[in-house]
């Protein structure tokens, strides 16, 4: 499983952490997301778990990492997919909660992204997630994007 840390770069129990949230915020919704940034020869990839405390704010933890440059972007942003999708079933089967699934595609046709939408979301969807896109609730690929700069 990943590694996540808190935006200060302290490892978190991921399990733990989200035990700990639950127990004080029944309520909080958990979204999970990730994003990616090619930079020079490599490929960063953060995945996101965002807690939103309705009105209240939002705190996350976050997993970074890299590979060798991905020039292709159909794979590239389907990792984006497998990447959410793979924490989202972990944390789920350890902790029995509701998660939805924030994915960095774009709904409009004039985007790239939009052309993986109907394959990752139907993937999700089919595992039992609720999934946003572009430009509806996009929580925890915000903070994703953010740390891949």
């Amino acid at each position: 499983m990943l590694l996540f840390k808190d935006i200060s770069g302290k490892r978190v129990d991921t399990l733990a952490h989200t035990l700990k949230i639950l127990k004080n915020n029944p309520y909080v919704e958990i979204h999970i997301g990730s994003d990616s940034q090619s930079v020079g020869k490599q490929t960063i990839y953060c995945t996101v778990i965002a807690y939103r405390f309705g009105n209240r704010g939002v705190h996350y933890i976050l997993s970074k990492s890299s590979v060798p440059l991905i020039n292709d972007m159909w794979t590239r942003l389907w990792r984006e997919a497998e990447l959410s999708i793979e924490v989202a079933e972990w944390i789920t089967k350890m902790i029995p909660l509701k998660v939805e699934i924030d994915m960095d595609y774009n709904a409009d046709e004039n985007f790239q992204s939009h052309k993986l939408i109907s394959a990752a979301k139907g993937w999700a969807n089919s595992l039992g997630y609720k999934v946003n896109v572009k430009p509806n609730n996009q929580i925890a690929t915000r903070a994703a994007d953010h740390h891949c700069k």
